[in-house]
C-alpha cells in the first residue's frame, strides 16, 4: 500500500509490547481477553504510533534489529483498525495489513497498565487534532465564498460627527496686555495712572516722620543738677503719667 508523502512524527514508543492470535469472533458484542491464551504471546517486541498527516501507523519492530513485524494503518479511532476489548484495559484488536492488501487481526497486550494508557491517549490525541484541523478549513472555505463586506468611502462621499454635551464656557477676565515700555497697568481701584515717581524729583519726607522727630527733640530736654543719673526714657516707665500724656499730644502712640 502505498504511504501518502508526508512529515513523519513518533508520537508513542512501547519497548515491549505482546501480538497474540485470537480466535474469530462469535457475537457482536466484542473481543475477550480472557478467551486468548494471555501466557503464551505470539511475538514480543517493540511498538511505534508514527502520525503522518491525517494518518497513524503502528508498528512493530524487533527490539534488537528493528525487522518490522506488522504494521496497522489507523485512519480513525476508535474504529475498526483499533478495538478495546471488553473485560481489560491493557488488551487491543489491530487490525494489520501487507503491501499486498491482506489483513488480519491480531491481539495486542501491554504488560503495564501505564503503557496502555498512552497507547490509547496518543491516539485518541492525534485524530483530536486532525479534527481541529478539518474544522478550520471549513471555516477557511465558508469565509473565501462569501461576499466580503465592503467598508471603505465611495468617491465624493462623507461624513458628519456630531458631539454632544460641550459647553463653551463664559468668557471668563481678559488677561491684561503689559503697557508700552514693558509695564503692567496699575491694578484695579488704585488711584492714578502712574506708580513710578517723576523722574529727577527726590521724593519728600512724609510729614508724620517730621514730626516724630520733632517730638523726640521735645524729650531730651537739660536734666536739672539734682539728678546725677539722667533718664531720658524715664517717661515711659508709668503708663497714665503726666509725661505719657504730654507724649500722645507731641505724635507718639501710648502703648
Amino acid at each position: 500500500m502505498a504511504e501518502e508523502s508526508g512529515y513523519e512524527s513518533i508520537v508513542c514508543v512501547k519497548p515491549e509490547v505482546h501480538v497474540y492470535r485470537i480466535p474469530p469472533r462469535a457475537t457482536n458484542r466484542g473481543y475477550r481477553a480472557a478467551d486468548w491464551k494471555l501466557d503464551e504471546p505470539s511475538w514480543s517486541g517493540r511498538m511505534k504510533i508514527i502520525a503522518k498527516d491525517k494518518v497513524c501507523f503502528i508498528r512493530l519492530e524487533d527490539k534488537n534489529s528493528g525487522e518490522l513485524f506488522a504494521q496497522a494503518t489507523v485512519d480513525t479511532y476508535p474504529g475498526v483498525a483499533v478495538e478495546a476489548v471488553t473485560d481489560s484495559s491493557r488488551y487491543f484488536v489491530v487490525r494489520i495489513q501487507d503491501d499486498t492488501g491482506r489483513h488480519a487481526f491480531i491481539g495486542l497486550g501491554f504488560a503495564d497498565r501505564g503503557d496502555s494508557f498512552d497507547f490509547n491517549v496518543a491516539l485518541q490525541d492525534h485524530f483530536k487534532w486532525v479534527k481541529q484541523e478539518g474544522e478550520l478549513a471549513k471555516q477557511e472555505a465558508s469565509q473565501s465564498t462569501a461576499p466580503k463586506l465592503d467598508l471603505g468611502f465611495k468617491e465624493g462621499q462623507t461624513i458628519k460627527i456630531c458631539i454632544g454635551n460641550i459647553k463653551k464656557k463664559d468668557g471668563g477676565a481678559a488677561k491684561s496686555r503689559p503697557m508700552a515700555g514693558g509695564l503692567l497697568p496699575p491694578p484695579p481701584g488704585s488711584k492714578g495712572g502712574s506708580i513710578l515717581p517723576p523722574s529727577g524729583d527726590q521724593p519728600s519726607a512724609p510729614a508724620e516722620q517730621t514730626n516724630t522727630a520733632s517730638s523726640l527733640l521735645d524729650f531730651i530736654a537739660p536734666v536739672p543738677a539734682a539728678q546725677p543719673t539722667p533718664d531720658l526714657w524715664g517717661d515711659f516707665t508709668a503708663a497714665g503719667s503726666s509725661s505719657s500724656q504730654d507724649t500722645v499730644k507731641s505724635g507718639w502712640v501710648q502703648f
